[in-house]
């Protein structure tokens, strides 16, 4: 029992049965696919409930007990753990809701509940309120449902086109419910709920709130009783009623009572009608092919009892409670009967069928024709149901058709009625008291039948028989398709029924017949005819002069009339200025007159109405003249009412244009309303004085509401702009001012007898003005005031009557206060939600006051524009400033929150809110008024709720569609297209607001924080903590709907438009910096929005592909943040699951929560039974989305022109198009139609107007190809917002994420996937240019990703050894992307270099793949070549031969591509391209493209664009450069040039070109900034370089192009030698200033190591005589710079290998203590570089003077000493003996001393390395502290390793481990070629000294030595070394002390531990280098010199 006890939260009352009737409600009327299985199951669960229809559960006592105890012992809820406590005030509420409505307590709990639920959808109302309205909603939607399933059943009268199964399902449910009883309980619940009694209830429980919950309580009680009797009569219509129900149905109408207007509600007239149907048998002559099945059924025929029963009950004398409705009951049996009696099934029912006369004769004496006018057609519901008006229409036609002698006696009574009338009027006798006016009831209903006709179904045509005569062929009458076949005999029976009335007419029925007329010319084919009877009528009779005789039912009757009327009446035109003119002369027109008259104008009226070949016949003939006699007539006295029917008639002429036209000239010639003025004329006449004067005393206005109605329909033509000319100043500002000033400002005081009246002249007169601002472009020439001559004055002429209007909106004029104080009334009416008088014409009245305001805003712009242009001294303010102007009815500056409170009115009134949202988004446009609106909007709480509720009741209406096309016919499709446009108005509020600044109307409507900081904002679903409903939760419930189920957000669909919106709304709230956090954070906590969203991805709507586009951009876009936001804040799984929601390929587990879960488990157990185990895979999300976006785009074909020029047309489009609210360029249709059609008309002469159709045609379709071209962008547009937002997901996914999310191998097969579908899309036939940018820019990043995952996971150890190729991803997949890639950069062709440089970046990152990583340099060769050469291929060398064959095989088209790109355009791609060269030279080992590059010229270009490159580089060195492009394409160029270089090949090719000629040119190379003057010019930021960097990245790739050459170039050495020497002495001055150089910082010391590097190998003494022909003066030249070469160099080196070397390390750790380890490294591998190029130049210089020892130059002094100083002051570190001559040259100590350092760093500097190596191998082992400290150097900025994953950190590690062993190879390397050749030097030196070396005593002279001395250094042939250093003369003083000294320092410094050591470092190092035993020798050598005894 407990079980059964639980409370529904849903509430079984209402929850249950929404449900119900949404399943009913999309299976039947949506046609939802597999909606019938869901519906059989709803169906099944229900059936209880629709068998007790409205049956409430009952009380009882255990209930009642179980609810008392909630608040104290808790009660269970459904689908809820544990029991709930309930709060003591709702177990109060419950029980008196129990009470009220009789159902059981849990019930009324659960209501209650619900009720709470769904508070926040009822703002204001409580809990209880809300529950009234489920209550009844619950009872609606059950009503609702047995309507709807009744209505789906097959039957007689009408099908839905339901499958066979649904219908028989729903016929085999109804029928089971109508054989238990429905008809009897749907009449007992009709007759029981009342709408009064309810509310008597309600009221006393104070179950009633406010005015809008009394009228939705009020609308749903109503609507259920509706629903019901709609049920029945939908069966009735279909099937017939058994004979029980049939007499209870009769029953029921015999009780049933008339509203005070003796009509019937609209429940009665539908059971009345339902009725009606049971007795109809009118299928029976349709024919149709199931109408034996039908006959068969029908009980009328089959049961003789049925028949029987009801004869009786209707022949039963009891009066009923509405005589009338028993006479139609009566008359409808009547019928029947008569129709039983003519078929053979009939003759069995004889004794009844004869009744038929008696009974049509008590119908008679009923008045049924008078009920029939009254109750059933003065029923408002009549006209809305098609079936009610087609089942009256047959009873009428059926009674004229089949009972004409009854007719016939009606006809004759009535002409006897009217003898005795004629004849008790001519004796003034009374009249007779038994007139029947039978004939004159019939024909007055069928002329108000007729009358209307809401579906155009136009049944008045049965009345009209198409004789041959009217055979016309413009004709389409309802038989001419078959004209020569007979019309059917009822058709004839009716239309001699019309023409015989008309015979011999009495003048009783005149008017009648008259109406009849008028109803059945209702229609465009009726009006036709009907004219054609008035032509006929009086034709017969034209031999008549007079006329009078003929048939007074004709047009000649009436026009001669007319015409008499006139006549009389303007003999009696009274003199205006006589006082009697209000006192009409006394023969007027009789009242009868006035009636005839008035409906023989109707009758005119509603002819020409529909006709307009009537109205031009009539208007164009000579004789009747009807506008000139109508407007006379005016000018007649005659009363108001007929001068108000005189206008109407001329509005109908006024319908066509070429009437329209003279119309208005008549109208001003007859002066109707008076625009001039007698001269001495004292009061006005005219219109103006009978509005004024008779009908103000009247209180009545059908005269100037009729001349509104005239004067709007003649606008609508044409304003005619000489209006008046010659008698007053031209135009219609006349009337204009008349209708404001006259009619509209004073229409709210006046008085009125009929109180509707009010707002109908309101409405008139508004109507016109709107017609007349719809209708005004502004133009420049209304600005200029223009003058016009009358009789011979100047005056200023008229504006047009736009202008006027939109400068009285501009202002704060009376008709704008009006305006707004009209809006302020309607929504005060509007809120009362009670019915008035004249309510549909207020409505109306406001919806154009809305509508000025929308046109005045949406003009406004242009006009003041084009205002302040012209200079004119007219003043107006913008109408949003007015709008805030204060409201003199409430003193608050409320307009604009007036306006926006009729959006909570939308359900009543859409077009209000849709004119209310537009206005409102025309006024968000303006920033400063935002600011004030949240103000307004939420100063008064009250206010500030209703208008939230009112955005959010538009944004939440299901009702809205999305329609294309304009013009609905059918108002519900109009309503809803109005109500989604209302919904699109306001979500472009929000965008716009959005970008705002804070606060604005978006956070507000949104529900965020407008008065604290945005981003404090806490988001809540509705109803918690007070949250109201927002337009947020509004929005993304629309969105929600429907992703549970497979087929996805069921708005995309629907409304693709509004769902795009919607996604955008979203997304900005997510970028905004404010909103983000509040708006993710609750998307991802209460909605799992983004989710439940993508898994539903891609959408896919063929009808709409532009919205589905946008929809999906939108979407992507924001997870593209919430992937980096939830990656930022570590919130792993969810990243995680949106990750692998976009990236995985094996199948989810779909929903099983949507009802199809049923089906499908079926089909899963199937498919897994045949599948086995086998996961298929699936696409993987990301992909099916690029699927989605179709590359390919439609152009539009060129236009062929007969007429225009094709190139004028095309500049006319360009001017008309304009940048759109999305940011499209479109063409602005409408102006371009004008445009085109103006030059249509401006063209002149016959001819053209003979074309005029031709151009006409032209137009139309340039138009057409526009609109095309305009949707092409569009739908490019979104193609590209597309591939963007799919761009940046991808890239987001791909670097945000945490990298561990996606596996290495994984992610290497999704780039994969991704590129090649990229490269697929956008490499076949039709993909448009417009798309391959971004596709570029996405390739670029994804192989940048690529080569990423490759290289890291080549680090870490992986893949190398697999067999599949390289890494995770196979060799063949690598291959094909780089086809791919190739593929796209040739398929660019020659345009989009920039699209090419994205390219080119993804193949340098593609080609980075086959790099070998940086290897450790272990010193351990061990191989030996041949090892090396038979080696298999490793995994990088392969796929580099695969990579070069592939570049190969696209031959010279690739290499023009690259070259030319190379060679000149944008900068990024001209350096992209070169890298590109650069790379491929480097793996091209056959030199194919080297040969190109040579042979094609394009290394030439490059080598000659160097001279160009200088000017620019020059301007770099400023202290504030322009811009530093020109630096980066020089470096570019250097790189590729020295790549070029590195092969002799290339290096030959470079010299010829002349490049070291270039360079020799370039001054940039002698413009050395001063580097102190540009350190207070430092950029703070340190990206732009100082000065001095700036020229070292200018200098340094110069000097190691250089170096490369002079390497490359061996075999010609000295050519490429030869040249560089001089590019040396060109720059000399700059080259010594940089040896000389003072501050030894990184920098100078780079430059350092490569000039001496260069040096070293070029300024040697026989590179002069390889220079060619040079003649002796400039060879002295050269000598003397070369000889400054070498002595600056070895200074050079006295300074770094002497005691500064250590200062400059310890300095560099100083400046930049973080980055000392790896500065320090540089600065030593620098300091040593500088020493081995020295060394080696001092080496060179020895060796070229010759090769033994006693002929070679010396460059060191004989001063063994080793250099002083070492505490580090500054010396002259030369020699320290100051009696010493040759101080200034270096002496052999230094060479000792270099010797000794360079030993003892070898051996640091082996250690180092040593360790370093072990670290490496065992790196896993390494403590955290030490991973730590390798990174350091790595990492940029503090913390930062600790935010590094330990996998990234040990990569780091090893990493920093291999660049130092590296870096400690090459100082090993470089301290041993140091030792080696300072030991020759030493050698080659202490050779020369000690044994050659003849020294010179004091007491010699000193002639001889030094010839000798000088002689030996003359025999060479350097003759010029003599100069070098100064030495001819200090070397020649070498005294025997002097070598004797040296010996024994040498002796000492080059001691045993020294030689150890030397010897170690050869066995350590040398040998392993294969050179075996060359130190070994030397040192041999030079100990044996030294050991040598003095001779």
């Amino acid at each position: 029992m407990a079980a059964q006890m639980a409370v529904n939260s849903g509430a079984s009352l209402w929850g249950p049965l929404k449900e119900l009737w949404e399943t009913v409600d999309g299976a039947v009327l949506r046609r939802q696919p597999e909606s019938v299985h869901l519906l059989d199951l709803q169906l099944k669960k229900h059936k209880p409930h629709f068998l007790s229809l409205f049956k409430n559960p009952p009380k009882s006592a255990e209930q009642r007990e179980k609810v008392r105890k909630a608040s104290t012992e808790g009660i269970a809820i459904q689908g809820q753990q544990g029991s709930r406590l309930l709060p003591e005030q709702l177990l109060t509420e419950a029980f008196i809701l129990s009470d009220l409505f009789d159902i059981g307590e849990l019930a009324a709990l659960e209501l209650l509940l619900a009720g709470e639920q769904q508070q926040p959808y009822f703002p204001g109302l409580t809990r209880g309120l809300v529950a009234v309205l489920l209550y009844w909603d619950g009872k609606l939607c059950m009503a609702n449902s047995l309507r709807t399933l009744i209505q789906s059943r097959q039957g007689k009268t009408f099908t839905l086109d339901l499958s066979g199964e649904l219908v028989a399902l729903t016929t085999r449910f109804t029928d089971e419910l109508m054989s238990q009883g429905l008809t009897k309980r749907i009449l007992t619940l009709v007759s029981e709920i009342s709408v009064t009694r309810e509310f008597e209830r309600l009221q006393k429980e104070r179950g009633l709130g406010n005015e809008k919950h009394r009228k939705e309580v009020a609308d749903l009680i109503k609507e259920c009783r509706q629903a019901l009797a709609d049920s029945l009569f939908s069966w009735t219509c279909q099937s017939p009623l058994s004979k029980d129900d049939t007499l209870a149905l009769i029953g029921h109408l015999e009780t049933v009572t008339a509203q005070a207007d003796g009509s019937l509600d609209s429940v009665s007239l539908a059971l009345v009608m339902a009725l009606l149907y049971c007795l109809d048998v009118s299928f029976i002559e349709q024919g149709t092919e199931d109408r034996d099945d039908l006959l068969q059924a029908l009980p009328l025929l089959t049961e003789r009892q049925y028949v029987s029963a009801v004869h009786s009950r209707l022949m039963d004398s009891q009066p009923w409670k509405l005589p009338g409705l028993q006479a139609v009951c009566r008359l409808a049996w009547a019928l029947l009967l008569r129709v039983l009696s003519q078929l053979p099934q009939g003759s069995a029912l004889v004794e009844f069928t004869e009744a038929d006369e008696a009974l049509a004769d008590q119908a008679l004496l009923g008045d049924v024709f008078l009920f029939m006018k009254e109750g059933i057609l003065g029923c408002e519901s009549f006209s809305q149901e098609e079936f009610y008006i087609r089942r009256v229409h047959s009873l009428i036609t059926d009674f004229l058709a089949l009972m004409p002698m009854k007719v016939k006696q009606l006809r004759n009574r009535a002409d006897e009625d009217a003898r005795l009338v004629h004849m008790s009027l001519q004796m003034d006798s009374e009249l007779p008291s038994s007139l029947r006016k039978d004939l004159d009831h019939l024909m007055i209903l069928i002329g108000e039948f007729y009358s209307k006709d809401p579906f155009g179904l136009e049944l008045g045509l049965e009345f009209w028989c198409p004789t041959e005569s009217l055979q016309h062929s413009s004709l389409q009458g309802s038989y001419l398709g078959m004209a020569l076949q007979r019309p059917p005999h009822k058709q004839v029976v009716l239309s001699k029924f019309v023409r015989q009335m008309g015979d011999l007419l009495p003048s009783t029925l005149y008017i009648s017949y008259l109406r009849m007329l008028k109803g059945l010319a209702n229609g465009p084919q009726c009006a036709h005819y009907c004219f054609s009877l008035l032509k006929t009528n009086g034709a017969a009779h034209s031999d008549n002069i007079q006329g009078v005789s003929g048939s007074p039912v004709s047009w000649e009757h009436f026009f001669h009339s007319l015409m008499l009327y006139h006549e009389n009446l303007r003999r009696d035109l009274p003199n205006p200025d006589s006082a009697h003119y209000r006192h009409p002369p006394l023969r007027g027109i009789t009242q009868r007159e006035m009636e005839g008259l008035t409906s023989f104008l109707q009758l005119l009226t509603t002819i020409i109405t529909w006709s307009e070949n009537a109205r031009l016949a009539l208007c164009e003939h000579p004789q009747w003249t009807p506008a000139v006699v109508m407007l006379g007539l005016l000018q007649c006295s005659v009363p108001p009412v007929l001068k108000a029917e005189l206008l109407h008639c001329l509005a109908a002429f006024g319908k066509s244009p070429e009437i329209a036209a003279s119309l208005w000239q008549s109208l001003e010639y007859t002066q109707i309303l008076q625009t001039v003025r007698a001269p001495g004329q004292r009061q006005a006449a005219g219109i103006e004085v009978e509005l004024n004067e008779i009908e103000s005393s009247c209180e009545e206005y059908p005269l100037t509401r009729s001349f509104c109605h005239l004067i709007s329909t003649l606008v609508e033509g044409s304003l005619p702009v000489n209006l008046g000319a010659g008698l007053r100043v031209p135009g219609f500002q006349p009337y204009l001012n008349f209708l404001r000033d006259s009619v509209f400002l004073p229409f709210p005081t006046r008085a009125y007898r009929r109180p509707a009246e009010k707002w109908e002249v309101a409405d008139s007169v508004l109507e016109v003005f709107h017609k007349l601002l719809r209708d005004y472009e502004p133009q420049p020439s209304d600005f200029v005031q223009e003058i016009v001559e009358l009789q011979g004055e100047q005056v200023p002429a008229h504006k047009p009557p736009g202008h006027s209007i939109m400068f009285h909106l501009l202002n704060d004029s009376p008709m704008l206060a009006l305006c707004l104080s009209l809006l302020e009334e309607g929504v005060r009416q509007l809120d009362t939600y009670a019915p008035f008088p004249g309510k549909k014409h207020l409505q109306s009245a406001v919806l154009h006051c809305l509508c000025l305001l929308d046109l005045a805003l949406q003009k406004e712009a242009v006009f003041m524009d084009l205002l302040r242009e012209s200079q004119a001294s007219l003043l107006v303010s913008p109408l949003e400033q007015l709008l805030q102007g204060v409201s003199p009815q409430t003193r608050r500056a409320d307009h604009i929150v007036n306006i926006a409170r009729y959006l909570y009115h939308s359900s009543s009134n859409p077009e209000a809110a849709f004119q209310s949202a537009k206005i409102l988004r025309r006024i968000a446009n303006y920033p400063n008024i935002q600011i004030r609106l949240v103000g307004d909007f939420t100063h008064d709480q009250a206010v500030s709720d209703k208008l939230m509720a009112g955005f959010v009741e538009c944004l939440d209406n299901e009702d809205a569609e999305e329609g294309t096309e304009k013009d609905d016919v059918d108002s519900q499709k109009k309503v809803a297209r109005i109500r989604h446009e209302t919904q699109i108005h306001i979500l472009n509020l929000l965008i716009t607001s959005l970008e705002l600044k804070a606060p604005n109307l978006a956070l507000y409507l949104l529900g965020y924080e407008v008065k604290k900081p945005v981003s404090s904002t806490n988001l809540q679903d509705p109803g918690v903590l007070g949250c109201p409903r927002s337009c947020l939760h509004a929005i993304l419930s629309r969105l929600q709907r429907g992703t549970e189920k497979r087929s996805g957000p069921a708005l995309t669909q629907q409304a693709p438009h509004l769902a795009e919106l919607c996604y955008q709304v979203i997304y900005q709230l997510c970028a905004c910096p404010d909103t983000s956090g509040p708006t993710m954070r609750y998307l991802r906590t209460s909605q799992d929005f983004l989710f439940s969203h993508l898994q539903h991805l891609p959408f896919i709507l063929p009808s709409n592909q532009i919205a589905a586009l946008s929809q999906m951009s939108w979407l992507m876009k924001t997870a593209a943040i919430e992937l980096r936001v939830t990656s930022l804040n570590r919130q792993r799984s969810h990243t995680q699951r949106l990750v692998s929601l976009l990236l995985d390929d094996q199948p989810h587990a779909q929903h099983a929560a949507d009802g199809e879960s049923g089906m499908e488990d079926e089909t899963r157990s199937v498919s897994g039974f045949l599948h086995f185990d086998t996961v298929s895979k699936v696409r993987r999300k990301l992909l099916s989305v690029l699927d989605a976006i179709e590359f390919s785009q439609d152009m539009p074909e060129l236009l062929q022109l007969d007429f225009f020029e094709r190139t004028q047309i095309e500049q006319v489009i360009s001017n008309c198009e304009h940048v759109n609210e999305q940011g499209h360029t479109v063409c602005n249709v409408k102006l371009l139609h004008r445009v085109l059609v103006a030059e249509v008309n401006a063209l002149q002469g016959m001819a053209a107007i003979g074309q005029r159709p031709l151009l006409m045609e032209e137009v139309n379709s340039i138009l057409q190809q526009v609109v095309e071209r305009n949707r092409v962008r569009r739908s490019l547009s979104a193609k590209r917002h597309a591939l963007q937002s799919w761009r940046s997901l991808v890239e987001t996914l791909l670097t945000a994420c945490p990298a561990d999310l996606i596996p290495a191998d994984e992610r290497q097969l999704i780039i994969r996937d991704l590129l090649l579908d990229l490269h697929d899309k956008v490499l076949s036939e039709d993909a448009a240019g417009e798309l391959m940018p971004i596709v570029a820019g996405a390739v670029f990043t994804l192989t940048a990703h690529l080569s990423q995952s490759v290289l890291s996971e080549q680090q870490q150890g992986v893949g190398l050894e697999a067999s599949s190729g390289f890494a995770s991803i196979a060799n063949s997949a690598l291959h094909l992307i780089l086809r791919k890639l190739l593929d796209f950069i040739l398929s660019t062709g020659g345009g989009y270099q920039r699209l090419r440089a994205h390219l080119y970046g993804s193949l340098l990152y593609y080609l980075q793949i086959a790099q070998k990583p940086e290897e450790p340099d272990t010193l351990q060769t061990g191989k030996a070549m041949w090892e090396r050469l038979t080696a298999p291929e490793d995994g990088f060398s392969k796929l580099q031969r695969e990579n070069l064959a592939i570049i190969e095989s696209y031959g010279k088209a690739l290499m023009e591509v690259v070259c030319r790109d190379a060679c000149d355009g944008h900068e990024i791609s001209r350096m992209l391209a070169m890298a590109v060269l650069d790379r491929i030279l480097s793996i091209d080992r056959q030199n194919q493209w080297l040969l190109y590059i040579c042979n094609s010229g394009y290394l030439r270009s490059l080598v000659e664009s160097l001279r160009q490159d200088d000017v620019a580089l020059q301007s770099l060195l400023t202290p504030q450069p322009p811009l530093l492009k020109p630096l980066y394409i020089f470096e570019s160029k250097m790189a590729l040039l020295t790549r070029v270089a590195k092969t002799g090949q290339g290096a030959v090719e470079l010299l010829r070109c002349g490049l070291v000629a270039q360079l020799m040119e370039c001054q940039v190379f002698d413009m050395v900034p001063d580097s102190d003057a540009h350190r207070v010019m430092r950029d703070p930021s340190g990206f732009i370089p100082s000065p001095m960097d700036r020229y070292r990245q200018i200098l340094l790739p110069t000097l190691r192009l250089f170096q490369v050459i002079l390497t490359s170039t061996s075999i010609n050495h000295q050519q490429g030698a030869a040249q560089v020497l001089q590019w040396l002495i060109v720059h000399a001055d700059t080259i010594q200033s940089l040896l000389r150089c003072q501050e030894l910082s990184m920098g100078a010391l780079q430059e350092l190591s490569l000039l001496t590097g260069i040096i070293s190998k070029t300024a040697l003494p026989g590179a002069l005589e390889m220079g060619g022909e040079v003649n002796s003066a400039a060879l002295m030249e050269f000598q003397g710079h070369i000889n400054r070469f070498q002595r600056l160099c070895l200074s050079l080196l006295g300074r770094l290998a002497g005691s500064e070397r250590d200062r400059l390390l310890k300095q560099a750790e100083i400046s930049a203590p973080g980055e000392s380890a790896e500065r320090r490294e540089e600065m030593e591998v620098a300091m040593q570089q500088v020493c081995a190029n020295i060394m080696e130049y001092c080496q060179a210089l020895l060796l070229q003077s010759s090769a033994q020892a006693q002929f070679s130059i010396c460059l060191f002094s004989p001063s063994g000493s080793e250099p002083a100083g070492r505490d580090g002051a500054r010396t002259d570190l030369s020699s320290t003996v100051p009696s010493m001559a040759y101080s200034r040259v270096p002496s052999l100590g230094l060479v000792l001393y270099l010797l000794k350092n360079s030993a003892a760093d070898f051996f640091r500097f082996h250690q180092s390395h040593r360790q370093s190596l072990g670290k490496l191998q065992s790196l896993d082992q390494l403590p955290p502290e030490e991973l730590k400290e390798l990174c350091q150097g790595l990492v940029s900025g503090p913390g930062a390793v600790e935010k590094i994953s330990s996998v990234q950190r040990s990569l780091l590690a090893k990493r920093r481990l291999v660049q130092l062993i590296n870096n400690r190879a090459k100082l090993l390397a470089l301290c041993s070629y140091v030792i080696e050749t300072c030991l020759f030097v030493l050698w080659r030196h202490l050779e020369y000294y000690l044994l050659h070396c003849i020294p010179t005593d004091p007491k010699d002279s000193l002639l001889p030595g030094s010839t000798l001395y000088r002689s030996r250094l003359a025999d060479d042939s350097f003759s010029g070394l003599q100069a070098s250093g100064g030495r001819g003369l200090s070397l020649s003083r070498v005294s025997q002390q002097d070598l004797d000294l040296l010996k024994s320092d040498m002796a000492a410094g080059f001691g045993e531990a020294l030689q150890r050591k030397l010897l170690e470092v050869e066995g350590l190092y040398s040998q392993v280098r294969s050179r075996y035993t060359f130190i070994q020798a030397l040192v041999r050598r030079i100990r044996g010199l030294l050991r040598q005894p003095k001779s």
